[in-house]
């Protein structure tokens, strides 16, 4: 799907950060990342189901846009240099639910996801979900797949137990997580590989027990809005 010239033109890209630029070579962005990038969605929509029917791949919400929102960075390079997509589980809001992610950066290639940036209620709720079944969450991070795949759970912690819960908590260490992210990180060239789409089913397989987990406790709250 990706081509070597895919990955030109984001390098490209990537030192001609402008928005003329990228106008007069529209029509290269189109063929050589963003119809690479709508096929491979199209591909995980038939294929996911077969292991993950929760998730949604469809190239109107997977897929991110190429120019960036610089309203409220100091960054205001207009156009984002990676190729990216994201997959949501179905029935909760942008945002507000652990799901799958892509992307095909000018230097590398990271698959994987989790929870980036969960609210603080969405948080809350999963700590507690984390207390209450413990010790599941350190099961599923820990079993031959998700090791083997994915090494171990990654995100910002805190440094202490977060408040409302006991310090001596036995699931404490999780407790602390701000993000809970899997994923794996290879050279950008690996896009281009016959390993490439092999490899990211297997790490959606491997993570889709800890993102059922994580989402568990937020789909009754949805529900009940």
């Amino acid at each position: 799907m990706f081509t070597t010239e895919t990955l030109r033109f984001l390098r490209a890209l990537k030192r001609n950060n402008d928005r003329e630029w990228f106008k007069a070579r529209r029509d290269r962005y189109d063929a050589h990342v963003r119809e690479p990038m709508i096929a491979l969605i199209e591909r995980l929509a038939h294929d996911l189901p077969r292991f993950a029917p929760e998730i949604v791949a469809s190239p109107k919400t997977s897929l991110y846009r190429v120019y960036r929102d610089t309203r409220f960075s100091g960054d205001k390079t207009p156009l984002k240099i990676q190729a990216s997509a994201s997959f949501r589980w179905r029935g909760l809001n942008k945002g507000e639910a652990a799901g799958l992610y892509l992307e095909i950066h000018p230097q590398w290639v990271w698959m994987g996801g989790g929870f980036w940036a969960p609210p603080s209620p969405q948080l809350f709720a999963i700590r507690e979900h984390i207390a209450v079944t413990w010790p599941e969450i350190d099961t599923l991070s820990r079993t031959r797949s998700f090791r083997k795949v994915l090494g171990s759970l990654e995100g910002e912690k805190l440094t202490r137990v977060p408040r409302g819960f006991a310090k001596e908590d036995p699931a404490a260490e999780y407790l602390k997580f701000k993000q809970f992210l899997g994923g794996r990180e290879f050279a950008a060239e690996f896009a281009t590989s016959a390993e490439f789409y092999p490899a990211l089913i297997e790490t959606d397989k491997a993570l889709m027990p800890l993102i059922r987990f994580l989402n568990e406790p937020l789909i009754p709250a949805r529900a009940d809005q």
